[in-house]
């Protein structure tokens, strides 16, 4: 099997679309759109920013349309949750609506695909990782977490400061740009001892990978739950040793994210 094509990639382009409210059949559009969002960082290429630009144009007039339905007649679903959604008297404009579906869709697919091959790729590396999960099928959530920190699926955020300020001997300006290196901070050896090794029982493990504060993932529970299902799926589906192919791995085209295009997996007794 490839572990994105045939699971990462479709579990959570399935269930966001479905909560959303919108056919999974359009999942090739979503996957498309996304990476378009993803591609359009520091290192976007003019072709991959026209792209992200015509990405927005599509998604922007696909959930127009869908907002107009919604109106008409309403589901249970979370975009009918938005458009009745009021506080004080005031609905959400149709910007700030199609930023919730934006984010949702976005947030909601790359991530969790990338967070499930990761979790693949780290056991492959590791050597009696796999192992050690079909003996202890309890140390499952303790093996996500793990790879949440060692392959984190979001390798930074950008972040503008609001107020002027000092960090250790680093002065920041306010409306000064800075770049949050998670993959940096999760491999910070003063809070994670062997921080350069993937061990399934480590405890505590307070990485970032969901961020941190009022800025931590809404999705982060759902995150874990469709990893979680995911891998104890393969594990008892798929028996006996797997083996990554020993082929080079394509990584996506992205600064801020980390996994990988495609993740051949094949499996013996």
């Amino acid at each position: 099997m490839d572990v994105i094509r045939d699971l990462a990639y479709p579990l959570p382009v399935t269930v966001i679309a479905e909560m959303l409210g919108v056919p999974a059949e359009r999942r090739e559009d979503f996957k498309r759109w996304s990476d378009a969002f993803v591609s359009g960082d520091g290192e976007a290429t003019e072709e991959d920013q026209q792209a992200g630009m015509q990405a927005a144009s599509d998604m922007v007039n696909y959930f127009t349309q869908i907002f107009e339905e919604r109106r008409a007649q309403p589901r249970n679903d979370l975009v009918s949750a938005l458009l009745q959604a009021e506080v004080d008297g005031e609905r959400l404009s149709n910007e700030e609506l199609i930023g919730f579906c934006v984010l949702l869709l976005v947030a909601g697919n790359e991530t969790t695909t990338n967070l499930i091959g990761n979790l693949v790729l780290c056991l492959d590396e590791t050597p009696g990782a796999l192992e050690r999960l079909r003996a202890h099928r309890e140390l499952v959530p303790n093996a996500l977490e793990e790879a949440l920190r060692y392959y984190s699926p979001v390798k930074l955020q950008p972040r503008w400061a609001v107020t002027e300020t000092t960090i250790g001997d680093q002065r920041i300006e306010a409306g000064q740009l800075l770049l949050v290196w998670v993959a940096s901070a999760n491999r910070d050896e003063a809070q994670f001892p062997n921080a350069d090794q993937f061990k399934i029982e480590r405890d505590p493990n307070r990485h970032l990978g969901f961020g941190r504060g009022i800025h931590f993932c809404l999705g982060a529970p759902l995150a874990r739950l469709e990893a979680k299902i995911a891998l104890n799926a393969m594990l008892d589906r798929l028996p006996g040793s797997w083996h990554v192919s020993d082929a080079p791995l394509s990584p996506i085209k992205s600064m801020s994210s980390f996994g990988v295009k495609q993740l051949p997996l094949t499996w013996e007794k």
